[in-house]
């Protein structure tokens, strides 16, 4: 027969066993030993006993919950998700941001998590783009709690290739914290003050900072390059009044936001890896900014876009989610319901359109 230990056994064979370790109790084996000998667990011996005594099945069951699954997904649901992911616009979209798709087009709103095992099942997942581990060895700065925009921005500058060796752009950048908005960004071929006074200066322009009171004015958390620790650099922010945060020397997660967005915009699929000229740079990143700020669905923030949390829509959005979520899982449970009930009555089950604006509607009719 072979160990038992860890095997499925037919309800049959079950009753074999308990006569084969009865009939040996008979001739002095005890069942620890007659257990040992069959390699199966004492305990699974005392509970067919139990169960033969109470003239209940041996029969194994079928693994998971008993009762009904209020909050299964609709196969209607089940088919959106698929109808989106293999459409050829969302084809290379992660499940979190083919997710929020939905969600922002009304189509459906289930979770992260049921969007991947759909997907996972119909063999559509795949790992995309460039991912490190972390070493978890360095711990952030302690920053103040954000509440809202243009409290705190964040800026650095960063190497563009180009086609000749040695030589490099610049791209200045000027980051919102809370928003994650790009506020200002500049291409140069000179990596000095001068430029990173002209991105700060836009920023001031942009956002009308200096008509704020000296108090609500954003401060302003750098690395320590030499363009930021110029002396007319700090005047300047000394001047209005926005305090200035240094990162710590060679810990570049001091100032994790803005060195992020870099990592992040130079591994998009569209990123050329070198220009020709500024012309050519500024023409890419014109674009890739503008998708960033008013099309990009940001993890960071919740899946919006930096637009719109800048423009203090976020919990509105969030809101609205949660809403439609409320409304789907309380569809869900109506449905699934009723279906029980009509599958136990043999007739068909319900099919529900939920492409119609208000599908709750369709249960109450």
């Amino acid at each position: 027969m072979g160990a038992l230990k860890g095997r499925w056994i037919a309800e049959d064979r079950k009753i074999d066993i308990l006569v084969m370790i009865a009939e040996a109790k008979q001739k002095g084996v005890c069942i620890s030993s007659a257990c040992a000998l069959l390699s199966i667990k004492r305990r699974r011996i005392t509970r067919w006993s139990l169960k033969r005594k109470q003239n209940e099945s041996l029969k194994d069951l079928k693994p998971g919950p008993k009762t009904l699954l209020h909050n299964k997904l609709l196969p209607e649901e089940s088919a959106q998700v698929l109808d989106l992911a293999k459409k050829e616009e969302y084809a290379d979209l992660s499940h979190r941001t083919l997710c929020v798709t939905a969600w922002d087009l009304k189509l459906f709103f289930v979770s992260f998590s049921s969007v991947y095992r759909i997907l996972r099942q119909a063999n559509l997942m795949s790992m995309r783009g460039h991912h490190h581990h972390h070493n978890r060895n360095s711990l952030p700065p302690v920053r103040k709690e954000l509440t809202g925009p243009d409290q705190r921005w964040c800026w650095d500058i960063s190497y563009l290739l180009t086609h000749e060796k040695g030589l490099f752009l610049y791209l200045f950048l000027l980051l919102d914290e809370y928003s994650r908005k790009v506020i200002q960004w500049l291409i140069s071929w000179h990596g000095t003050s001068a430029e990173a006074k002209l991105l700060i200066d836009g920023g001031l322009t942009d956002e009308n900072i200096l008509e704020l009171p000296m108090d609500q004015r954003p401060e302003i958390f750098n690395d320590r390059g030499r363009q930021m620790k110029a002396k007319n650099i700090k005047k300047m922010f000394e001047d209005h009044g926005m305090p200035q945060r240094f990162a710590r020397p060679r810990t570049p997660n001091d100032n994790p936001f803005v060195e992020s967005f870099f990592g992040t915009a130079k591994t998009a699929p569209q990123y050329p890896e070198r220009f020709r000229d500024d012309e050519e740079a500024i023409q890419y990143f014109k674009s890739y900014f503008h998708w960033y700020n008013y099309k990009h669905w940001h993890s960071g923030i919740g899946y919006i876009t930096p637009d719109q949390c800048h423009r203090g829509l976020k919990e509105k959005i969030l809101a609205e989610r949660r809403t439609q979520f409320m409304k789907q899982r309380q569809l869900r449970k109506e449905v699934n319901y009723q279906n029980h009930i009509l599958l136990t009555n043999n007739l068909n089950p319900l099919k529900i359109d939920l492409s119609k604006p208000s599908p709750c509607s369709v249960i109450g009719s």
